[in-house]
């Protein structure tokens, strides 16, 4: 439980994240015992939370990105947000989509929590450039909003992003579609909050 408080409310877990503390046998027992006295709760099959609790909503649900995170630390992948929420964390786009989806280099999974569904899928490399990081949501609005508008990723990419996201930028920038590199490459060039 001190490791789960640790994270704060609203962290979520997998019993892998407690694995380097006893064996896989005790870990579900404990998570179990934590289950039933109501401070963890399990969200779906191998899945826990230390819930934010909110006075007159009670127990509120976690974040798909702290889901994904959780899931991607199980597997010791590496994920990234896609699409259309790439270009709306960007503020490219008011639209925010109802399913979470994230590229991964590991294995797909879908996570339904109510309303809410968290989408991992594997993706190759190519499609999976800088991952988890500043850089790799530019790339990811990128793809999602297409040529025609990658001038305007790129003013906004200039000024979000530090020196060392821009020199990610440049550097995975090969690994990108033909398309895309001018933009990946101008990003890393451009002066902006930093620069």
């Amino acid at each position: 439980m001190k490791r789960a408080r640790s994270a704060g409310r609203g962290g979520v877990f997998t019993p892998s994240d407690f694995l380097d503390m006893a064996g896989r046998a005790a870990v579900d027992q404990a998570l179990s015992r934590l289950v039933k006295s109501g401070t963890l709760r399990r969200l779906t099959r191998g899945l826990y939370d230390y819930p934010k609790l909110h006075p007159k909503l009670g127990a509120l649900s976690p974040t798909p990105d702290d889901v994904a995170q959780a899931l991607a630390r199980e597997t010791g992948s590496h994920v990234q947000i896609a699409g259309a929420r790439a270009a709306n964390a960007l503020g490219l786009s008011t639209q925010m989509p109802a399913k979470s989806t994230y590229l991964t280099d590991g294995p797909s999974r879908r996570v339904v929590l109510g309303k809410r569904v968290v989408d991992l899928r594997h993706a190759s490399p190519k499609h999976l450039i800088a991952p988890g990081s500043p850089a790799g949501t530019v790339v990811q609005a990128l793809r999602h909003v297409g040529p025609l508008r990658a001038t305007d990723v790129a003013q906004v990419a200039a000024y979000h992003l530090s020196a060392s996201d821009k020199k990610a930028l440049a550097t995975s920038a090969v690994q990108a579609p033909a398309w895309m590199r001018p933009t990946l490459v101008s990003i890393a060039s451009m002066a902006g909050a930093d620069g």
